[in-house]
């Protein structure tokens, strides 16, 4: 079959379309910007990637006619837009009348369980958009699911950073509200086996674990997985802001973003029964098993996907980075050094690991400094590390920065800043004719951006001079 995927950079995206591919589809990748596409997608002849903006009219036309099956993977949990509902109810409206003008007959979203009389506004936005993709032109078919754990999932490495930054916790009472954790494995076993599977078609299934429980116990099971004793108390006075400056300052998490999860978080996630598990052979793992496995992608550094590298972890940009690619000149504040190396393969593997756990190679104690001063003000800090230790793709997270550009054919890696700044900032790395050149870039905003500049000139003249020098060494 010919399978459309939207959301195709997301959690969920990433992952799904290998498993597609393994299972003999041709998959067509929506995504708004080319660039962001996995580099192993352009050599893979069953994959075709486009672009697609589901609010832009004018990209509509680059999605084929010929497809069979699309997976509605579009999803914002930290969008502070005043109209946010109305935003993604007008996206899932488009989406049906682009595909309701293809062959497509089956439509697959996910969604989140929605059993609750009060729901917080992203569960009330996602029920909106199921009756938004509703069609008599295609069959839809809809999994519901709770929170979901795997190896860099959102809720996953809140959770991970609570248990390994905290001996003892005092919480907000919302720790009490019952869930039911979904390993990630099954939420895409579910999605996979789904396509083109007649019985599923115009029908809905809550989709969850086999277990009941608070999220004070799935932290409490979590550090047992991890081998730590942790205490937890709950108190009722944390007020949601409180709350939400809590997983903040402790997590890596996004006030945004934070901000979101308290509000769903106070609400149910319990799901209807159903006999979808045998529908498709499908017998979820329990909840302990599911950070077991987690960790095994993570010690083995093969995490797929993370919400670190969506553009909700962002501090400043948007899908629309690549124009930050043409690094400007004119108004710049520019700090640039060049080394002869030796080893071209050495310092360029040296380049692709920079940052995260590895550090910055030289005054790392100072980038961490900036980095709290940076969380401090609001700001992402380094917060989000960076999802794999040695590979890079355009849009990945690193630290405070975002990857416009990687190349490593070419040798040269591009970042720009996502810290608070009063300007904008860029990193680059290049080797040219065994020549290392690094050029960190400033534009200033105003005269306080200017005042920034020279206040941290002189720790310039010693982090990035020490920098390169290891990278060349």
């Amino acid at each position: 079959m010919k399978i459309l995927v939207t959301g195709a950079t997301g959690y969920i995206g990433k992952r799904i379309i290998p498993l597609l591919v393994q299972n003999g589809h041709n998959v067509v990748c929506a995504v708004r910007n080319k660039q962001r596409a996995v580099s192993s997608y352009r050599d893979d002849d069953q994959i075709e990637i486009v672009e697609v903006d589901f609010l832009k009219p004018e990209t509509f036309t680059n999605i084929p006619k010929d497809i069979d099956v699309a997976y509605y993977l579009i999803h914002s949990m930290s969008n502070t837009s005043s109209d946010f509902e109305k935003l993604e109810e007008k996206c899932a409206i488009n989406f049906k009348s682009v595909l309701e003008s293809t062959q497509v007959k089956q439509v697959i979203y996910l969604s989140g369980i929605t059993n609750e009389e009060k729901l917080s506004k992203h569960l009330r936005s996602r029920k909106n958009v199921e009756e938004a993709l509703v069609s008599n032109h295609y069959a839809l078919t809809i999994f519901k699911a709770g929170i979901i754990v795997g190896s860099g999932s959102s809720s996953f490495e809140i959770i991970r950073d609570l248990v390994e930054k905290l001996p003892i916790m005092i919480a907000p009472k919302w720790l009490n509200t019952k869930t039911q954790p979904l390993a990630i494995r099954d939420v895409l076993a579910f999605l996979s086996k789904a396509a083109g599977d007649e019985r599923l078609y115009n029908t809905s299934y809550d989709i969850f674990g086999p277990e009941i429980v608070t999220y004070k116990q799935m932290l409490l099971e979590f550090a047992e997985v991890r081998d730590l004793k942790r205490y937890i108390l709950t108190v009722p006075v944390m007020t949601p802001k409180l709350s939400s400056y809590w997983l903040y300052f402790v997590t890596s998490t996004s006030y945004k973003l934070a901000s979101n999860l308290v509000d769903s978080m106070g609400v149910q996630i319990v799901g209807k029964p159903s006999n979808i598990n045998q529908l498709l052979h499908v017998k979820p793992m329990p909840y302990k098993e599911a950070v077991a496995l987690a960790f095994e992608k993570i010690e083995q550094n093969s995490i797929v996907s993370s919400w670190k590298d969506s553009f909700i972890s962002s501090g400043r940009l948007k899908e629309d980075f690549h124009k930050y690619v043409n690094v400007p000149k004119y108004g710049c504040f520019t700090d640039y050094k060049e080394r002869a190396i030796i080893d071209v393969q050495k310092t360029t593997d040296k380049i692709w690991a920079i940052g995260g756990s590895t550090g910055w190679y030289y005054g790392t104690f100072l980038w961490k400094i900036r980095g709290y001063l940076d969380k401090m003000v609001g700001g992402i800090g380094l917060r989000r590390g960076r999802t794999s230790e040695t590979h890079l793709e355009v849009g990945d997270a690193l630290d405070f920065w975002r990857v416009i550009f990687a190349d490593k054919s070419q040798k040269k890696l591009l970042l720009y800043a996502e810290m608070k700044l009063p300007g904008e900032a860029w990193l680059e790395f290049k080797i040219e004719d065994n020549i290392l050149k690094q050029t960190a870039t400033f534009r200033p905003r105003g005269v306080a951006g200017r005042l920034y500049w020279y206040s941290v000139l002189p720790f310039h003249g010693f982090i990035f001079k020490g920098m390169i020098d290891r990278l060349a060494s």
